[in-house]
């Protein structure tokens, strides 16, 4: 071993190192060295001190304008949800035509049929253009949507108010088409306005914890907003009758809503936003490549998605290799997010179409809306059937009582879905599952993702709760079948009972959506199913104005006693014992949701 001193601790000339074993006889005592090299240690100490502090302070900073930034979200977020809620919270105005569409019978003269030509333009106007609507909203924003529906209010109002003011057309009157065209534009603004609020709803709250709440209050509120109307209407807009009976005036109904729904739609062309809307785009892609359907997408293949001088992005050529300009760099990110998002929402459309369940969904939603929408806008018709001259309506049985009557019960089911949704169905883990559309989509992600849900003491599926819709509406198609000729004044029952069926089927059949296609493509999705109430109100208000009009004797316009209605309710109970069956199809039938693993 050798010695100590074989070590070259002490020999300078050797080597400028300090070893270990001289480091006491190179170490600088207190005092020693010059002036200037204490100087240069003191400068070099407060220089590595203030990039210390340089970098933390940019680090301080960093967090700050990070947290403002997230701030800045929330308020959006929030702010967009308040006006959404004021939107649907005033949307619904068409949902009051029962309070005053017999008195464009009395008024103007209107038959059964031209009343029911009207409400059916205003239904097939609010759902039939939902799918183009939603597809603008997707692809860029709720305020355009929100802006249109401020400016088709103020058309569709004032012109009614004016056209209902002018008489009859025997009279001197305006035509019984200015009416229609009016409604039309009502109900093309109703979808803009609503469709615009929950959307944004659905996308910025989609995929928080208590979705079903956030998406139910703005859908409850809309079945709300028919409750105040009417109440304004009847209590505080009326007017005296030649009769002498009490009625709302409808010329300062109608200018009522068109004012105060112009303001609403402008209210919402600024506030409603979607935050954060690029990253639930990349979340869904994200999804997407986990589960391998992208392998073979054209879009993530860089070589063939071209830019708008037909260059290939993500490749370079040697003549590109020097910097780009700043402002090129960034339009080129902005196409290639455009055709992002563009190609996601386009493979969802088809997705949701191609897949069988959907059109059993939509099957019994047709079926279930039909008749309901049917009720809704002629009730004020069917009440007055049961009470022939000279008898009068009983005070329980006024037409305004119903439709706040429905308006109530409808609200309370679309809480009630929203809130029992969240706490009663079936947990999915992991998230991802709910992207199984189609069979062998739904084989790709139980692969990588074992699909359960998490365990409850009590689980109920939203699937579950919209069958019990249909079989409640048997309930209330029977009751008034068998009981309401009889025992008039219990109609209230039969009323409320379509009011809950209302409420839970427009609440849950969105939730649906949602849950097992995706918030990206909603509004797409939902315009598509949306367009089912409109086919079938106008399909079962024809059959109800047949069995209305023949029940009519000659020289008169009006109806009385049970088989003005008989035949068409009878007809409505046979549809909804077919949707019932639909919708248990869509779960537990072959190739249904179950049996695909997709949890609801």
């Amino acid at each position: 071993m050798p010695s100590i001193s074989s070590f070259p601790h002490n020999s300078r000339s050797v080597s400028s190192t300090v070893e270990a074993l001289d480091f006491d006889a190179n170490r600088k005592r207190p005092g020693s060295g010059s002036t200037a090299a204490r100087d240069e240690d003191q400068d070099s100490s407060r220089g590595l001190l203030d990039e210390n502090e340089s970098l933390l302070s940019d680090v301080v900073d960093g967090i700050i304008e990070r947290d403002r930034r997230r701030m800045g979200r929330e308020v959006k977020k929030w702010v967009s949800y308040a006006s959404a809620i004021l939107s649907c919270l005033c949307a619904g105005s068409v949902t009051a035509f029962s309070l005053y569409g017999h008195l464009l019978q009395s008024q103007l003269g209107y038959n059964q049929y031209q009343v029911n030509a009207i409400s059916i333009s205003a239904e097939l106007s609010m759902y039939l253009p939902v799918p183009i609507f939603g597809y603008l909203v997707d692809r860029y924003s709720p305020r355009p949507a929100a802006l249109m529906s401020a400016v088709l209010f103020a058309l569709g109002y004032f012109l009614a108010a004016f056209s209902y003011k002018s008489g009859p057309a025997e009279e001197g009157g305006w035509p019984f088409g200015t009416m229609v065209v009016a409604f039309v534009g009502i109900g093309t603004g109703t979808s803009c306005m609503y469709l615009a609020a929950v959307t944004s709803c659905v996308k910025n709250f989609g995929n928080s914890r208590y979705s079903g709440v956030a998406l139910a209050m703005p859908i409850a509120c809309f079945g709300l907003s028919g409750v105040w109307q009417s109440q304004v209407g009847s209590k505080l807009l009326w007017e005296r009758l030649p009769d002498g009976t009490r009625d709302v005036d409808v010329f300062l109904y109608f200018i009522f809503l068109g004012v105060t729904l112009t303001v609403v739609g402008l209210i919402g062309a600024v506030a409603q936003v979607v935050v954060n809307q690029d990253e639930l785009i990349d979340d869904a892609v994200e999804d997407l490549q986990r589960s391998g359907l992208l392998e073979d997408s054209p879009f993530f293949r860089r070589d063939v998605l071209y830019d708008a001088n037909g260059r290939s992005y993500g490749t370079q050529t040697p003549t590109e290799a020097e910097p780009e300009d700043l402002s090129a760099s960034m339009l080129k990110s902005r196409e290639e997010e455009r055709l992002k998002r563009n190609w996601l929402l386009n493979g969802e459309t088809r997705r949701f179409l191609s897949d069988h369940t959907m059109w059993f969904l939509a099957l019994g939603f047709f079926l279930v809306t039909g008749p309901v929408e049917t009720y809704v806008n002629n009730v004020g018709t069917m009440i007055p059937t049961l009470y022939p001259p000279p008898l009068r309506v009983s005070p329980r049985n006024k037409t305004n009582v119903h439709v706040s009557l429905l308006a109530i019960t409808s609200t309370f089911a679309r809480l009630a879905a929203g809130i029992s949704s969240d706490i009663l169905s079936p947990s999915p883990s992991p998230p991802g599952q709910y992207r199984a559309q189609t069979p062998s989509t739904s084989q790709i992600l139980q692969d990588p993702f074992e699909t359960h849900a998490r365990k409850r003491k009590c689980s109920v599926s939203r699937l579950t709760l919209l069958v019990a819709t249909a079989g409640l509406l048997a309930i209330a198609l029977l009751f008034q079948l068998a009981l309401v000729p009889e025992r008039p004044e219990s109609f209230p029952v039969v009323t409320a009972l379509v009011g809950l069926v209302n409420g839970a089927a427009f609440a849950l059949i969105p939730l649906l959506v949602s849950a097992v296609w995706g918030v990206e493509n909603f509004g797409t999705n939902w315009g598509i199913l949306a367009t089912m109430p409109a086919i079938g109100a106008t399909i079962w208000s024809a059959l109800y104005s047949a069995g209305y009009q023949a029940g009519v004797k000659e020289g008169d316009h009006l109806c009385f006693g049970p088989q003005c209605w008989r035949g068409p309710v009878g007809g409505m109970l046979g549809a909804t014992i077919v949707a019932a069956s639909s919708w248990a199809w869509v779960g537990w039938g072959r190739g249904g949701w179950w049996s695909r693993g997709v949890v609801v």
